[in-house]
Formats: structure tokens, C-alpha cells, sequence
């Protein structure tokens, strides 16, 4: 086989060199030579056109308008991510944590489309290592074929012998094709690769699911372009010491980016959760200062979520200043303007601030649930039973409205709570039977209603 020809680009300002340099002669930048192929002695691009035919530009007008046909994952929480399945011809590329889950996810989904046949290609396990994961599972008598390998020109023979209607790869990190003579994970390696297989999924209509790697920063290991290339990246995520399991979507050409899916891993593999209020607050009939329950939106998805709380007295000279599952410049913030509008000394104080559960929540509506967590705390006062709330703090100290307050209000009333707090300014046609709505419009009056 012949060897590509290569060369050395700055990722950086685009300058050229035949070797791999440390630093950027022209822009100055370290680490920023990546390998690109710049001409190919012998291409030899897999064909997988069925027609052949080269196609013509014609006007927006003339494209024939089809209905959306979407290929129905059996799994709620992914489909729901992905907008309402996977979309045939499409390229979703999950990426995660080691350990996190991801090959259990796509083999449980595997294993569950029972009317379609799946190719799983794994380039990290063997066939012995997938079965007993199968087993562990529960499931082994769907049309799902495993194939062990690495090198694309073979995974593409066996594409063309069993015709799947869906193919998974574990992991794009590890293939590796003939096209490139460079070690596999490479970044000439991974480009090629998926453009290999989103060429493949394009010409014969087939969705194709990739796992990626990540780096210790947590972005998707090899180059940026990969994450242009597919039509979906979502990304699976959650403390290893905790049960539970995020699937986030961070692009989606087909359904929306704020959704969300949640799973709970346990020994049988990943478990669906439909309700996550029930599992994100603690069911305990006691009462403890520094815990507020929050009413939140993730999508189109409310839920109840409990953010505890910890005020003390700082031992050392600097306060610390922790949060975990919450922006801490906005927990600083948010400790500013208890401070400035209603007098609260916290400079010399630690606070920690956590979103019980091990997820992370990005929805300013917690802001009022986090500023009367800290209150609580401070002044061991615990906040009444059934109480929530939802609604965002300004700088002023103004409590200011959040969208899809009806959505929230509901959840909360579902969940059993009596009280919830919410801005003055939200929709004055808000109805509820099963829950009091107290509306304020200042920090203060959300104290000296808990508090006296």
C-alpha cells in the first residue's frame, strides 16, 4: 500500500511545514501542528451509491417536500434527545467519560430494536467481553451482530455483505484505514475515518452512531472537525459515584439542544427515569436548614431539583467559596446581592452550595432557591415542608420572571407541594387549584415571609 503524502498545518494561523514543530514560527502558539493529508497516491473512496448518477443543482422550489421519518430507538430518554429518533442517513456522535456508560447505552439500544438488524463494531472489546455485557442485560435474541475490528475497509465488506439498517462504532478513536499511514487515534486517522463512514451513511441512507473519546478537559478528543462533520453530538455525563446518568445534546441538526435524558445505571444495565422530580429531591420528613427545593426546565421537561446549602464560619483568613452542579460566579453573585440588599454578612463566611443528585443545572430560574438555601443556612431556620420555588434574582434584588412558569407550577403541584414561590411579574391568569402561589417582587419579602 502506498503512503499518503502529508504535511504539518498550524491550527492557529494555517502556516505549513513539512514536520511537526512545537512552536509556531509565524503566530507564535505552542501545540497548535496537527498531520493533514494533503494528496493520496492511490484514492480508493468507497463507493456506496447504489445509482451512480452525479447529482444537479435545481432551485429551492422544485425539492420535493417528504414527511420526516424517524427510526424509533426503543429507548425514550434517547429519542426524546434526539429529537424523536434517529433520522435515517444520520450521524450522532456520544462522547463521555470512561466508565460512564456509553457502550452500554448503544448496546442496550441495540439489543432492544428487535425489528431492525444492528451491526455493532467494537474496536476495544472482544466478542466473549460483549456477550456477557448481553447477558448482564438481559437481552440476547435480537438481530444484532457483533464484529471486532479496526480497520475500516473491513468493516465496510461486512456493511456490504449483511446490509444493516443501523451500524454503531465503539469507538471512532480506535479505527483506522489503509488511506493513511499514520497510528490510529491520530488526527488524520479520526477525520478520515468519519468522513469515511458519513459518506457511507449520506449515499445508502443508513444512521450510524458513534462513541468518542474525551479528553481530560471534557471536549471530544481528536479534531475540532469531527464535531462538524456529524448531524448530533450528545454527550453522557454524571458522577461516577452516583447512580444516575445525563444525556445532554450539545448539536442536533434534526429536534432542539436543550433537551434532556436521564438514566440510573444499575447492575442490568441503564434504567430509563420518566420522572426525575422523584429522584432529585429527598423524600425525608424531617426538616433541615439550608435545603430548597427549586422547580426547573430542562427543554421542554420540568422538574423538581433539591440545592442544599452550607453557611459557616471561616477558620481560615479567605472565605471559601464552593458550588457543585451550579455556576460559582453566579453563586458569588447571587451572595453579593444578599450582602448589598438585605444585609447579610457573608464576607467572612464559607458557603457550599450543591444540586443534590450530581447533576448540573443551568436554568436562572434556581436563583431564588439558592439565595433562600444560603439564607436557611445562615440562619439555621429550616424553610417550611411543600415549599418551592421559581424565580430569577437580579442584581437589585428584584425577583424576576422565568419562562414556562405554568409548566412548573404544575410539576410542583403533581410532586405534592402546597407553596410556590414565583415573581410578581409572571402572568397574572395563573391558575391553580392544588398549590398557594406567593408572588414577590424583592428579595426581602421572600425573607421576611420565610423567616418572620
Amino acid at each position: 500500500m502506498a503512503k499518503a503524502k502529508t504535511s504539518f498545518f498550524c491550527q492557529s494561523c494555517g502556516a505549513q511545514a513539512s514536520k511537526w514543530l512545537g512552536k509556531c514560527p509565524t503566530c507564535g502558539e505552542w501545540n497548535t501542528y496537527v498531520e493533514e493529508v494533503i494528496q493520496l497516491n492511490e484514492p480508493a473512496k468507497q463507493k456506496f451509491s447504489a445509482t451512480g448518477k452525479a447529482p444537479m443543482a435545481i432551485k429551492l422550489d422544485q425539492i420535493e417536500a417528504i414527511t420526516e421519518t424517524r427510526i424509533d430507538t426503543h429507548n425514550a430518554e434517547l429519542n426524546r434527545v434526539l429529537g424523536g429518533g434517529l433520522v435515517p442517513g444520520s450521524v450522532v456522535l456520544i462522547g463521555g467519560e470512561p466508565g460512564i456508560g456509553k457502550s452500554t447505552l448503544l448496546l442496550q439500544v441495540a439489543l432492544s430494536m428487535n425489528s431492525l438488524k444492528i451491526l455493532y463494531v467494537s474496536g476495544e472489546e472482544s466478542d466473549q467481553q460483549i456477550r456477557m455485557r448481553a447477558e448482564r442485560i438481559g437481552n440476547l435474541k435480537s438481530d444484532c451482530f457483533i464484529l471486532t475490528e479496526t480497520a475500516t475497509q473491513n468493516i465496510f465488506r461486512q456493511i456490504e455483505i449483511l446490509k444493516p439498517e443501523v451500524v454503531i462504532i465503539d469507538s471512532i478513536q480506535t479505527l483506522q484505514t489503509d488511506l493513511i499511514d499514520s497510528s490510529p487515534g491520530s488526527v488524520s486517522q479520526i477525520r478520515e475515518c468519519a468522513s469515511e463512514l458519513q459518506r457511507f451513511a449520506k449515499q445508502t441512507n443508513t444512521p450510524v452512531l458513534l462513541i468518542g473519546h474525551i479528553t481530560k478537559d471534557g471536549s471530544l478528543a481528536g479534531p475540532k472537525v469531527l464535531e462538524h462533520m456529524v448531524d448530533a453530538v450528545l454527550q453522557f455525563e454524571g458522577e461516577r459515584n452516583y447512580g444516575y446518568r445525563i444525556l445532554r445534546s450539545i448539536k442536533n441538526r434534526f429536534g432542539s439542544t436543550s433537551e434532556l435524558g436521564i438514566y440510573e445505571m444499575m447492575s442490568a444495565g441503564l434504567r430509563e427515569i420518566s420522572s426525575p422530580s422523584e429522584i432529585l429531591i429527598n423524600r425525608h420528613h424531617e426538616n433541615f436548614s439550608g435545603v430548597a427545593i427549586a422547580s426547573t426546565v430542562e427543554g421542554i421537561r420540568p422538574m423538581l431539583i433539591e440545592t442544599q446549602a452550607l453557611v459557616s464560619t471561616a477558620v481560615y483568613g479567605t472565605p471559601q467559596r464552593s458550588a457543585t452542579g451550579f455556576d460559582l460566579r453566579r453563586l458569588n453573585m447571587l451572595l453579593a446581592v444578599l450582602e448589598k440588599r438585605c444585609g447579610f454578612r457573608l464576607g467572612t463566611k464559607d458557603v457550599f452550595l450543591n444540586i443534590a443528585g450530581g447533576i448540573r443545572v443551568d436554568d436562572p430560574a434556581i436563583d431564588l432557591a439558592v439565595m433562600s438555601a444560603v439564607l436557611s443556612s445562615g440562619e439555621d431556620i429550616a424553610i417550611p415542608l411543600k415549599t418551592c420555588f421559581a424565580a430569577e434574582v437580579g442584581l437589585s434584588g428584584e425577583i424576576r420572571p422565568v419562562n414556562r412558569i405554568e409548566q412548573r407550577i404544575a410539576e410542583a403541584e403533581k410532586m405534592g407541594f402546597e407553596k410556590i414561590f414565583i415573581s410578581k411579574h409572571n402572568s397574572h391568569n395563573l391558575k391553580s387549584l392544588g398549590i398557594e402561589l406567593i408572588k414577590v417582587s424583592k428579595i426581602e419579602e421572600v425573607f421576611s415571609n420565610l423567616f418572620g
